[in-house]
């Protein structure tokens, strides 16, 4: 588990108080010039990604998956490859220009869009949603908005997989990013029907924790 899931320094200058989103697009926008690098900027998918595609081996044909704050697209295009016809969003318009440009000729269709005003057609659209390492590195008043967002993107019948960074209970933090809590994580059940199926705590070889966790809504 080798990803740098860092989202500490988000921008060459510091975030506003009133504009948590905006450093977002400030950073992609740098790296754009050459500026700054995007920490998280991998071509393989997340590990913790890959490693449960590779167990449940997800059959994607005739069905539709939505990547959340999809960055440069890695995760997208893995699920693309598995058969899902994939939408991945972005709040940062340089990111999916990017995304469009590496990636010229992919299947995914890479859209920009805010999770708490989403297109209308997208609630409850969507089989497989994916949320990695986004809601961690919005501050407290966003993060308690956008948890039950995700949640209600997914289909009947649908899945969301949400990857994170963790914290346990009581533990301090110094954010960005502010890793989950276990009830933070189980938050996501609370809108769109969603019913924890599996929630794993996971180690990572520096000692830090990660949440790999499914939810499924009633068909």
């Amino acid at each position: 588990m080798q990803d740098n899931d860092a989202t500490g320094r988000l921008s060459s200058r510091p975030p506003a108080a009133d504009d948590p989103i905006g450093r977002f697009e400030r950073l992609y926008a740098e790296a754009e010039r050459g500026e700054a690098e995007v920490p998280w900027d991998r071509d393989a998918p997340h590990s913790l990604l890959a490693e449960w595609t590779a167990r449940v081996r997800p059959d994607g044909s005739g069905r539709t998956a939505l990547v959340v704050g999809c960055g440069f697209g890695r995760d997208a295009e893995h699920l693309a490859t598995l058969g899902f016809a994939t939408v991945a969003f972005d709040i940062s318009p340089t990111a999916v220009r990017g995304a469009r440009r590496r990636h010229a000729g992919s299947p995914v269709r890479y859209e920009t869009a805010d999770l708490l005003d989403p297109p209308a057609d997208w609630l409850g659209g969507f089989d497989l949603v994916l949320e990695s390492m986004n809601v961690q590195a919005l501050p407290a008043g966003l993060r308690e908005r956008a948890i039950p967002a995700v949640g209600r993107l997914v289909a009947p019948g649908g899945m969301l997989l949400v990857i994170a960074a963790g914290r346990r209970d009581g533990e301090p933090v110094d954010g960005p990013p502010w890793p989950l809590t276990r009830a933070e994580v189980d938050a996501f059940a609370a809108a769109g029907a969603l019913v924890p199926a599996q929630v794993e705590e996971i180690v990572v070889p520096d000692g830090g924790l990660r949440w790999r966790a499914e939810f499924r809504r009633a068909g």
